[in-house]
Order: structure tokens, then sequence, then C-alpha cells
């Protein structure tokens, strides 16, 4: 008897929706668009850059001098707790991990949290310090804690900001004290912005107002938000501020309110007051012009591709966060269809390999892309494993 092995094949699933459509034309995930969205007149005049994104396509809604590489001073500190969210979600740390003071972190100037050499907090505590209070002496400590030293820290930082397409951004420190060869731009901010969004509970940090370090001591140590967005501007529950006085005051910010989440960013702005109040009117026009339909919630089902000569024959797909398009209120509805387009897969696959792309379409026109990555690691099968499963096939 012949014995016939069962190929696996690459897969593209479509699967055709009906949503309501966006007036305008957006394009590629984390792209300009092809005709950004009409403004009514400019919303951060006083800045000299500034973006407005859709935290879930990444549609650029307002933009100006966007990708000028400026110091971007304590919005550094957004690469920093990104790496610090990824290294949680990889095992490598945990919230409750002790964190060791080192006398190169306790001796940071700038924003602190005042850490004693040999002092020792948790992460979650350290995390706290750096979101609320912008501790330089905080990200330190956790840099150490991730990758030995600060410089090696940096390294990854700079390698994270390659693999986002980040084209105007070069770090020198973890925490944004001023350095030479030390930038970013307002799009480039976005876009880690956006990345670290990814992570949901990071807003349980960025968007407490005020809390307690040291809580147990004879002097706990208060902590306010230095973005005051997050009290007085509903739906605002993070990011960053930055301020030395070559960056001038900088902020990415971000808000939520029903299905749309959208960041802000200002670069170079000439004191809080004006920065609050051109942040607050990027997100006035974002929520009365536009609204998020979602394709797929966090948690979905997406599909199924097969993975050949794997110990698991097949991975299944599930939304890790919202996969929506930004349509403008008040557009009249039109087909958009999704296509979900995999790549064949072959064991080894390692987790958050890219395996794919879901497209996005209205009629012919491509309206946003989101990458797929691979939910899981799947390690080649053994020859005795692929025997039974072929075996298996003849029997069905």
């Amino acid at each position: 008897m012949i014995i016939k092995w069962k190929k696996l094949f690459a897969i593209s699933l479509t699967a055709i929706f009906v949503l309501s459509a966006p007036a305008a034309a957006f394009a590629k995930e984390g792209a300009a668009p092809n005709a950004a969205p009409a403004a009514a007149a400019d919303l951060a005049p006083s800045a000299r850059s500034a973006i407005l994104m859709d935290a879930d396509s990444g549609t650029i809604i307002y933009e100006k001098n966007s990708h000028a590489a400026l110091p971007p001073a304590s919005i550094t500190k957004v690469m920093t707790m990104l790496l610090i969210m990824e290294s949680l979600d990889e095992g490598r740390i945990k919230l409750t991990d002790k964190v060791a003071t080192s006398d190169y972190a306790a001796s940071m100037g700038g924003s602190q949290i005042f850490l004693e050499p040999g002092e020792q907090m948790s992460v979650d505590e350290m995390l706290k310090g750096i979101a609320l209070a912008s501790g330089n002496d905080a990200s330190v400590a956790m840099a150490e804690k991730i990758a030995g030293t600060e410089a090696a820290f940096v390294d990854m930082m700079n390698k994270r900001a390659a693999e986002l397409g980040l084209k105007n951004t070069h770090f020198n420190n973890c925490n944004g004290l001023p350095a030479t060869d030390h930038y970013s731009s307002a799009h480039d901010i976005a876009v880690m912005s956006r990345e670290l969004l990814k992570h949901s509970e990071i807003t349980k940090y960025t968007g407490l107002y005020q809390d307690y370090l040291r809580k147990s001591s004879e002097k706990p140590f208060w902590l306010v938000n230095t973005n005051k967005l997050v009290r007085f501007y509903t739906g605002a529950d993070g990011l960053k501020t930055g301020f030395t006085s070559e960056a001038k005051f900088c902020l990415t910010a971000t808000a939520r309110r029903d299905n749309l989440r959208v960041i802000a960013v200002v670069m170079g702005e000439p004191n809080t007051k004006t920065r609050n109040a051109e942040v607050s009117q990027m997100f006035d026009f974002s929520f009365a012009q536009y609204m998020n339909h979602t394709i797929f919630q966090k948690g979905d089902a997406m599909g199924v591709v097969p993975v050949e000569k794997g110990v698991m024959p097949e991975l299944k797909l599930t939304a890790k966060h919202s996969y929506s398009v930004l349509l403008k209120k008040g557009s009249s509805v039109k087909d958009i269809r999704y296509q979900l387009q995999l790549n064949p897969l072959k064991a080894p696959v390692t987790i958050n390999d890219p395996i794919g792309k879901l497209i996005v379409f209205q009629g012919d026109q491509v309206l946003t892309e989101f990458a797929v990555d691979s939910p899981a690691t799947v390690e080649r099968a053994g020859w005795w494993t692929l025997f039974k499963r072929s075996c298996g096939s003849l029997f069905k």
C-alpha cells in the first residue's frame, strides 16, 4: 500500500461584512492616509509639530510637521514603558518582582521618585513612578532590571523603534534627559504610543491621577500625574508628558469615548496651558467628526491556519486587540469587505512572528491593513507524530 502524506496548503480566508463607510480615503496601517481628513483649521497652531491618530486603525486625522526630528524629553518613556509591558507579556519579569536601585539609577536628576541607592520597589510600583511622576530614576532602575545596564536597554529601545518602522527616532537614554543624538517625531511617538496602548492594562497606570508609593512607610510619597488631562478631560487616560528647556512642553495623550480611541501628540508647545488646550481641541475635533466601527473585537475568533509539520496541526487565530475602521460621522453606508491573507506556515513557528495581514477594503480601494502575528509558538513535530497524523487521514 502506498501511503500518501496529507498536504497542507496555504490559505486565504475571505469574509464580507457590511459597515458604515468613511467619506475620506485611508491608507495602510501606520502610514499616512491617501487623503487625510480635512480639518477646519490648524488644530495645534502653537506646536512645533503635532499629529492626531485613530488608535485602532492608525489612520491619521490631522498632522503638522509630524516627521520633524525633535527632542522628545520624557515622552521617551513611552518606549521604556512599552519594553516593560512586553517583558511582562514574555514572562521575563512579573509585577511583583523586586527591583533594586543602583547608585547610578539613584543619581538621576530632573523628575524623580527619589529612590535611594539599594532601595527596592516592585515592578508595579516602578511603573507607577514612571507613568505618574515621570521618574527618571525609576526608568533607569527598570532598564537595569530588564537589560542589565541602561546602555543595553537603550539598544533594545532602538531595535524596537526599527521594528516599528520609526524613521525619525533615535534614543540615547531611557528617560529623555537632554543628550546628543536623542530625538523623535510626533508621527513616531504616535506609532509607539499606539503600540503601547495594545497593552490595555497600561492605562491603569497612565490613567491614574494620583496614588502613593511607600504606603507602609513613615513617609509615604504622594504621586500626582503630570498629565492633568486625565482629570479634566472626559475619556482621557494617558499617556506621557515631557519638558526640557530644549524640547519645550510636549505631550502624547490618548482619550476614548464610546468606541473611538484617539492619540494626540504635540511637541514644542510654549507652556502647559497651551499644550493642554490644543490637545483638548484635537480630541474635541475627533469625537465631533468621527466614529469607529469594529470588524473584530479583542478575543474574537478570526480563523484557522494549518501549520505544516507542526506539533499542532493548525493555529486558531484570535484578535489580540480591536480591529476597526475610522468612519466619518454622517457618511453614507457603503459595502466594506475584509480579507484575511495568511502565509503558508511550516514549523517551527515562533510566537509574534508575522504570518499575514487583515486587509479592509471599500470597493476596490484599500482602507487599511493590520498585521497578523502568530498567537503561539509551534515546534516541529517528530516523524512518528507526522506518520500517525498521515495514517489517521487515510481512514477519515
